[in-house]
């Protein structure tokens, strides 16, 4: 039997939970994290995490536990969403990664690496929704089909140091959202 789904149409799935964080309610963004589990894509599976915050004086910093799959995220996906994550220049620094929690108790993801012990974690959710963007979508030439968890709180540690900044409320489409939200079943695709 065929499958109806076009193999070559999929870039990656897998997960993209992110945390952004203000000190203003969203008017300017403080904190931005983006914390890839890539079950599947071009260079394998593996772990990602692009961090810009004010616990890094605002320099981003990447950490995995695959490079070619970092890099790949950098080119296929973070160079539309945010192009300062997509600089291949910049180092990849080797880290594990690990999940704790849930979302009835609150997610927590770690990353250790060389002089750094990273704590994300999101509580207080709002419902559930899947997020639906094919490509075209506000212009961009591929798509990605998400559940999104968004999360009323959420936190950015470095080396026992917490960010200042909170999640600020969206709106994405008709559903109440926040900048922070575990994106659970992602799949990103392209036109067949």
């Amino acid at each position: 039997m065929t499958s109806p789904i076009d193999p070559n149409a999929v870039l990656m799935t897998g997960e993209n939970s992110f945390i952004r964080l203000s000190a203003d309610g969203g008017k300017t963004q403080s904190d931005r994290i983006s914390h890839w589990r890539v079950l599947w894509c071009p260079e394998g599976a593996g772990h990602a995490l692009f961090v810009q915050s004010t616990l890094t004086d605002g320099a981003v910093r990447i950490y995995a536990d695959n490079v070619p799959v970092a890099r790949w995220l950098q080119t296929a996906i973070e160079s539309l969403l945010f192009p300062a994550f997509a600089d291949s220049s910049l180092p990849v620094v080797a880290a594990e990664f690990s999940r704790h929690g849930d979302v009835a108790s609150g997610a927590r993801e770690r990353v250790v690496a060389p002089g750094a012990d990273i704590a994300l974690s999101w509580e207080d959710f709002l419902p559930p929704f899947v997020l639906n963007m094919p490509p075209g979508f506000n212009d961009r030439p591929i798509g990605v089909f998400s559940t999104f968890f968004p999360a009323r709180a959420a936190r950015v540690e470095l080396n026992g140091r917490a960010a200042a900044g909170k999640p600020w409320p969206e709106t994405r489409g008709d559903r109440e959202a926040s900048s922070a939200c575990l994106a659970w079943s992602e799949t990103w695709v392209k036109p067949h």
